[in-house]
């Protein structure tokens, strides 16, 4: 089986496609910058296809597979996604976005009219959260309401940093009753990762779409555990917020944080660690889960990759809008490096 890795250059993409080919995959690199491009295959050996997304359609030939990794991923789903269906390849991406989850399950009744799996959001910014989330259901199935939070160590790339500007003039959300409703910007709550109590930010992760599919719960809240300060600013923040909505402004910034941000280095990919936080209830019993896990890029890289791997190796490969638990079961999470298991109260 062919993947193809888009924005195979990028930060990101670069660690999946190392990973990739020490697990045995075969790998063609692609992306826009055909000189980034051909440089990465040379140096591996590969074959690279040099295109924008936009032109995907006639760059699938022999390709089963195909991974995005060039976000931010709100400007590169849609014509690749187009491209998979229109030649019945499956799509895969390390989206954390909220508007791509919601426009992919919108698209599922045609992905499944074609036979073809889309199945974004296999990195860390979902797969730990979303397979979290299938296990609190699991425990408690007529929960009404889920809530969950997030907290790392480790830095940020400077696509990551991007793709988070790009999203950022969307202010709060949370799902209520199934829908999407907006909400103050910095909302917060205290959250006890399993060491004492954090505050934690209210912010709009894929989970409000990707753990609303996988459980059914109508009710989704999501937050990220920050420092005081920060915590304090982002309160504070809604207004220069609303500066993002200008075009030029936000694309300025991004040009200036992938220039200037320095990727994060193999020792703090391998000292850093996430936790994630889980609550369900269905008005009368509460319970609550927590997950350790490696840092979100060494997460990621695995996840992906494995991802890949139960893949090819399904005898029913799904096909339409699926979300990583769905798609595979509440314990793919358990199976990557590093996880232990869940923590249940």
């Amino acid at each position: 089986m062919v993947t193809l890795v888009y924005g195979a250059y990028g930060y990101t993409g670069e660690l999946i496609v190392h990973e990739a080919l020490d697990r045995g995959l075969e790998i063609v690199v692609a992306g826009r910058n055909g000189t980034k491009t051909r440089g990465l295959a040379i140096r591996h050996d590969l074959e690279s296809r040099v295109f924008a997304p936009e032109e995907a359609r006639s760059n699938l030939e022999g390709v089963d597979y195909v991974l995005n990794c060039a976000g931010p991923f709100v400007r590169t789903y849609e014509p690749i996604v187009d491209a998979c269906l229109e030649t019945g390849t499956t799509y895969l991406d390390v989206t954390g976005e909220l508007a791509v989850f919601e426009a992919l399950a919108e698209r599922d009744r045609e992905a499944e009219k074609a036979g073809v799996a889309l199945l974004p959001g296999v990195g860390f910014e979902v797969v730990p959260t979303d397979c979290l989330a299938c296990h609190l259901h699991d425990r408690l199935p007529g929960a009404s309401h889920l809530r969950l939070a997030v907290e790392y160590q480790g830095g940020l790339s400077g696509g990551t940093l991007a793709t988070a500007l790009e999203q950022a003039d969307a202010g709060g959300k949370r799902r209520r009753d199934g829908m999407l409703e907006d909400t103050p910007v910095g909302t917060t709550r205290e959250v006890d990762f399993g060491d004492g109590s954090r505050t934690a930010v209210s912010v709009p992760l894929g989970d409000l779409s990707t753990a609303y599919y996988t459980t059914g719960i109508g009710n989704v809240e999501t937050f990220v555990s920050l420092p005081g300060p920060a915590a304090r600013g982002a309160r504070l923040s809604a207004s220069l917020l609303s500066l993002l909505a200008v075009k030029p402004i936000r694309r300025g910034l991004q040009s200036l944080v992938r220039s200037v941000v320095d990727d994060p280095s193999p020792t703090e990919r391998e000292r850093g660690r996430a936790s994630i936080w889980g609550e369900a209830t269905d008005g009368e019993r509460t319970v609550v889960s927590r997950l350790e896990t490696p840092e979100p890029y060494t997460l990621t890289v695995d996840a992906a990759t494995s991802a890949l791997e139960r893949l090819e190796t399904m005898s029913s490969p799904p096909t339409g809008f699926e979300t990583p638990a769905v798609a595979f079961d509440a314990e793919f999470v358990l199976g990557l490096d590093g996880v232990e298991g869940f923590f249940d109260e």
